[in-house]
């Protein structure tokens, strides 16, 4: 099933609404979901007709309780849908725990059968962990990419805000599913109702998959420094194989001391410990989103030694990482530091 336009009979008054199924996790975010569901709502409100539908499905179909404690009644459980659905994955905290297999036995048994499926925010860990995005182009929120990277390696992750490749759409978290859902109202029904939609939201700044979901750097930082926010950018992506600031200062034509002085400057840092600061992070979201050892954590971070690792982790977090492992049975997995 493709994600192209439908043909201009979809726009017939005797056209049956597109249906949407959202089967929610246990602590599933509101943001995301809501971003998803409330443009349908809308697009009926300015069709003035019934262009869309949905029901909510959960394991067990009675009720589902997102991430802010709110409460939510099903429509169905776990049970065959029609081939013409489009299934959504609402995803937020702990989306480990909440992918069980019954989940991922039935997310397979209705791929087999052509259902175009969705990932919301986490939602897609459960449609990886079920194997319909190997191979496949898909999203994440960024705070999940260090461990679903870790642990899906024939997923062709991005950090795009969302991804539509075949039958299979992902989203990034938050209000993404704001600007996924719009695409698809346009493709199913013009522009002109997804723009008036937009307006509705009061949502005047539409993305599409080419844009990405952080800011950039010289935003994150707070400084426009072009060298600064280049070596930034190479320290970012050469975690696992740390570049010495006298590489980092030759690559961008500085000498050593101009770099630490343009560090200290706008980032009260050496280069040296920022770059620190970055492989710790990630550290911390392989210990706590995936179950990868100490030793590999460490690898992947970096690091030569368990004991080097453990003595500047310590240093920063005032654990070890150890410890910190020992409280994922408190601290949830995957999603568990979801900024949303």
């Amino acid at each position: 099933m493709s994600m192209s336009p439908r043909k201009a009979t979809s726009n017939t008054k005797d056209t049956a609404p597109r249906r949407f199924v959202f089967l929610l996790l246990d602590r599933f975010t509101m943001i995301s979901f809501a971003g998803a569901i409330e443009p349908l709502r809308i697009a009926n409100r300015v069709a003035g007709r019934e262009i869309y539908s949905w029901k909510l499905a959960g394991e067990g179909g009675e009720s589902a309780i997102c991430s802010n404690g709110v409460s939510f009644k099903l429509d169905m459980g776990l049970d065959e849908i029609d081939r013409d659905d489009t299934l959504f994955v609402c995803g937020g905290i702990d989306v480990t725990r909440a992918t069980t297999r019954a989940i991922t036995a039935w997310l397979r048994r209705e791929s087999r059968r052509g259902v175009a499926i969705g990932g919301l925010c986490t939602g897609a860990y459960a449609l990886a962990k079920a194997g319909l995005l190997d191979g496949k182009k898909a999203t994440i929120h960024w705070e999940n990419q260090d461990g679903f990277l870790e642990e899906f390696e024939d997923v062709r992750l991005t950090k795009s805000v969302f991804v539509i490749d075949g039958n299979r759409l992902t989203t990034a978290g938050g209000t993404a599913s704001i600007d996924l859902m719009l695409k698809l109202i346009a493709a199913d029904h013009g522009e002109d109702l997804a723009n008036t939609v937009a307006d509705q939201l009061i949502y005047n700044s539409i993305r599409t998959d080419q844009d990405t979901q952080r800011l950039s750097i010289p935003t994150r930082i707070g400084v426009r420094h072009p060298k600064l926010s280049q070596v930034i950018q190479m320290m970012e992506a050469a975690i696992e194989d740390p570049i010495s600031p006298a590489d980092l200062a030759e690559d961008v034509g500085m000498s050593t001391r101009q770099l630490e002085r343009l560090f200290r400057r706008y980032l009260n840092r050496s280069p040296k410990r920022y770059y620190m600061e970055l492989r710790l992070q990630k550290a911390r979201n392989l210990l706590m989103q995936t179950d990868m050892s100490v030793i590999n954590v460490a690898l992947a971070c970096g690091f030569a030694s368990p004991s080097h690792f453990s003595k500047c982790y310590r240093s920063h977090y005032n654990t070890t990482p150890y410890r910190e492992r020992g409280t994922q049975g408190a601290v949830p997995g995957v999603g568990a530091r979801l900024a949303i």
